[in-house]
């Protein structure tokens, strides 16, 4: 069973933007706190943006001010808003809880490059 499907990724210039979207299983989305993680060629995964079922935020330094996270609690979607991209941005980008306890989806990747 799938449980987290990521997209919205794609290739954009420096200073660009792009909206991730991730689709959680109702009963993991309901009791969960959420984040985007990342990875790039090379380096380990590491968590991105957060944010607990009662919507409360948190970024890692390096993306503090350009991303913003959210949730809808709707439609089970955990979303990540992501402007002024860098080239340092480039990474494969999945959605899992926190801490990461379900099984990772397929990512989707975002390329930033002129």
């Amino acid at each position: 069973q799938v449980h987290l499907v990521e997209s919205g990724g794609g290739l954009v210039q420096p200073g660009g933007s792009l909206r991730l979207s991730c689709e959680v299983s109702r009963s993991i989305f309901d009791a969960n706190a959420m984040a985007w993680y990342r990875q790039a060629p090379g380096n380990q995964r590491e968590l991105v943006a957060s944010i607990t079922t009662d919507g409360i935020r948190s970024y890692a330094d390096s993306v503090k001010a350009r991303f913003s996270i959210f949730r809808s609690n709707i439609k089970n979607v955990v979303d990540l808003q992501m402007n002024t991209l860098k080239p340092e941005d480039t990474a494969v980008y999945y959605c899992n809880t926190v801490p990461a306890w379900v099984n990772w989806g397929l990512g989707t990747q975002v390329t930033v490059s002129s």
